[in-house]
């Protein structure tokens, strides 16, 4: 069944019904659902759909002529194959003059880099024969360097042809709900910190009712699809598997800064420093700054990837009982009884994801959204904020507090909040915002009925 992505099959059919030439690049991380929304819009619409794959020039121009026969015929014996791309392109060409015709390369990388000459090619024929035509074309990718620089970039033959591009991103953690509408609030935001809004581990993970059966079965198991995902994914994507591995590793166990990593892994900085750049591109890791701030001294690195936040983190070390078979017996003491510690971080993701596309009357309009450190001088020590929201002017500031605990939270965390906004000190004003799990104690309730403060609590997240 396919879910969400609204926006995106709206602004297809909305170009599709201009019953003209286009160029549509769709491209994302892998398992990100890039195929289930093009299958979807071309449910009722008369398709080409080629599927490139990562072999030799002959063996995709066989499957194009597959492709292109078959989307006219039921026979799929003696399918001629054309003697070349050129011809290939001229017939779908013929199909397009005068009716709509949507051709699909899915993979697109995979096709270019096996014909170098292939991205030429297309170019010519968009400009001097499809430009009139009625053609749809779809360049689908998930090398995301592949597709940001070689297709879409100014030095490729591709460059100014595209009409739209849709760049794929993971659900968020109130889109997930469509999934598994029968989950409580706090497991739906369990599901999200397992499967970081990426669809088709979601449909992997295969919850019915209980999601540490789910668990169980579908990762913490040597058969399982989701047991050797990230290694799999690794493995399609990059040649030195290996030390990626270790890089993702260091930053699973807490090493954030680029020499701490380096040195954990073994790897001089620069070298280091280049691996992480792929995995940035990939969506697995993610640079941070303080918001307001761009030194690089005091960069972070962190997993941006949900899935492999939570593989990394429970996975590797529990692996003996996975395979003796015996995971069952300390499942509850090797991993349910720190999943509360690990949404912590999850819970900001989802605060932040919250203030962009769900609250209602924030006192701002957002321009940009972080967290922010720095060193209380007073004190003599680091402070950390979990959100700051900023505002076009930076003059006002939204200061805000995320607490994923079984507890209520009380007024000292707004005390606290005043006093790391005191330190942060670059507004005029601040208005604060605190979410909490389980809710807030009755002063504190009372408090922010007189003072600027904003409680929200998962339940209300999700309304």
């Amino acid at each position: 069944m396919f879910h969400c992505r609204q926006k995106e099959l709206k602004e297809m059919n909305r170009l599709y019904s201009g019953n003209k030439f286009e160029c549509i690049i769709i491209y994302g991380r892998r398992r990100i659902g890039k195929t289930a929304l093009i299958n979807e819009f071309c449910k009722d619409k008369k398709t080409i759909f080629f599927s490139a794959i990562n072999a030799t020039p002959k063996e995709n121009l066989e499957n194009l002529s597959k492709a292109i026969y078959t989307a006219e015929n039921e026979d799929y014996i003696n399918i001629p194959v054309y003697q070349n791309f050129d011809m290939a392109l001229e017939k779908i060409g013929s199909l397009g003059k005068d009716k709509r015709v949507v051709f699909v390369i899915d993979e697109y990388p995979y096709l270019a880099k096996a014909d170098e000459s292939f991205s030429s090619r297309l170019q010519h024929i968009i400009d001097h024969k499809w430009q009139n035509s009625k053609i749809f074309l779809i360049l689908c990718g998930s090398s995301m360097n592949f597709m940001e620089n070689q297709v879409l970039g100014y030095e490729s033959p591709l460059y100014g042809r595209r009409t739209a591009q849709f760049k794929i991103k993971a659900l968020n953690y109130k889109e997930i709900t469509e999934f598994n509408k029968n989950l409580s609030d706090e497991q739906q935001a369990l599901v999200y910190g397992i499967t970081g809004g990426i669809p088709h581990y979601i449909n992997k993970l295969d919850i019915n009712k209980d999601i540490d059966e789910a668990l169980l079965n579908n990762i913490f198991n040597s058969s399982s699809y989701l047991f050797e995902e990230p290694e799999n994914l690794l493995k399609q994507e990059l040649r030195e598997p290996a030390v990626y591995n270790s890089i993702i590793t260091a930053i699973a166990d807490g090493y954030s800064h680029l020499n701490e990593i380096a040195t954990k892994v073994g790897q001089e900085t620069g070298l280091c420093s280049k691996y992480i750049k792929v995995l940035i591109d990939l969506g697995i890791i993610k640079k941070e700054n303080p918001i307001t701030e761009t030194t690089s001294r005091k960069s972070i690195y962190i997993l941006e990837d949900n899935f492999f936040r939570f593989w990394y983190r429970f996975v590797p070390k529990n692996i003996t009982a996975v395979n003796s078979n015996k995971i069952s017996a300390v499942y509850k003491q090797s991993v349910k009884q720190f999943l509360p510690e690990y949404m912590g971080l999850i819970f900001e993701k989802m605060c932040k994801e919250y203030l962009l596309y769900y609250a209602k009357n924030l006192p701002i309009n957002l321009t940009d959204i972080g967290q922010w450190w720095g060193t209380n001088k007073e004190e003599k020590k680091e402070i950390q904020i979990d959100i700051v929201g900023t505002s076009a002017d930076k003059k006002e500031y939204i200061i805000g507090s995320c607490k994923y605990t079984n507890s209520v939270i009380g007024t000292e965390e707004y005390e606290l909040l005043k006093k790391y906004s005191a330190v942060f000190g670059k507004g005029e004003k601040y208005h604060f915002f605190i979410f909490s799990k389980k809710g807030f104690s009755k002063n504190l309730t009372d408090l922010s009925r007189k003072e600027n403060i904003r409680l929200i609590t998962l339940q209300d997240m999700y309304k």
